[in-house]
């Protein structure tokens, strides 16, 4: 297989598997962005080689992974890149100020006018193109390491939860309560189960879907940093497919 990477200072590595393994062509893109500053020992080639790693099956169905982070050039999301990208999966927390105005225009554009797909997770809600695509403030009710979470399958007929079982637990959490300050979604497929230390529970938002524009955009609240989210297997394929829901339609 075919594989080109290449290291910039301070965090980021792009790697693109430039052919399926079964030798065939990528055709499709799918960019992963993270900002370089989740815990080494818990992510220690940060939140995208995590998930770049949940994402290889793709490539047996043509699909090319790159990883992409804010200290390469063009904050690792270039005109060029973007071009030629399907879905751009955006992860980040500390440096939601560092994003420029400039990058945010250049996603917005591609998602909005040429149709890609948009995935943002965890606290990328407040991310700057996930803020500009919403048009709102993305708040959450509560922010707090305090409860074990339960992830339920709301829909099971939505094409991001195939394969997903029904229910699965993911011990300690980041509690995002709602409610979250966002237009209307066109689909909840995913929600959870809250456990406090006292024994009362909670429901949550934790997957939402909208079309902006031409794209398609998916919200999935998992992901904390210190948890070890992005290796469930559950998770892995909730990520795969939202992968595939987002591409534009061909």
């Amino acid at each position: 297989m075919k594989k080109s990477s290449a290291i910039t200072a301070g965090v980021a590595v792009v790697v693109g598997f430039l052919v399926s393994s079964d030798g065939l062509a990528a055709q499709r893109r799918v960019v992963v962005w993270s900002e370089g500053t989740a815990p080494k020992d818990v992510y220690p080639n940060d939140i995208s080689g995590a998930v770049g790693e949940a994402l290889k099956p793709l490539k047996d169905k043509g699909w090319e992974i790159v990883l992409a982070g804010i200290d390469q050039p063009n904050q690792g999301v270039s005109e060029e890149l973007l071009s030629k990208t399907d879905v751009l999966m955006w992860w980040g927390h500390k440096r939601h100020d560092e994003v420029t105005d400039e990058t945010v225009a250049r996603i917005v554009k591609h998602v909005k006018e040429r149709g890609m797909g948009f995935i943002s997770l965890h606290s990328s809600h407040f991310a700057k193109p996930n803020k500009a695509l919403m048009g709102t403030a993305c708040t959450w009710g509560a922010y707090v390491v305090d409860c074990n979470v339960t992830l339920v399958v709301k829909d099971p007929n939505h094409p991001i939860c195939k394969g997903v079982a029904k229910s699965f637990d993911l011990g300690l959490t980041e509690r995002y309560s709602d409610p979250y300050a966002v237009p209307t979604p066109q689909a909840e497929p995913l929600e959870c189960i809250y456990t406090h230390k006292d024994g009362h529970t909670e429901k949550a938002r934790q997957g939402l879907c909208w079309t902006i524009g031409k794209g398609r955009m998916f919200y999935f609240q998992t992901g904390h940093e210190t948890c070890k989210h992005y290796y469930e297997p559950n998770v892995q394929q909730i990520l795969r497919n939202a992968v595939e829901w987002a591409a534009p339609q061909r």
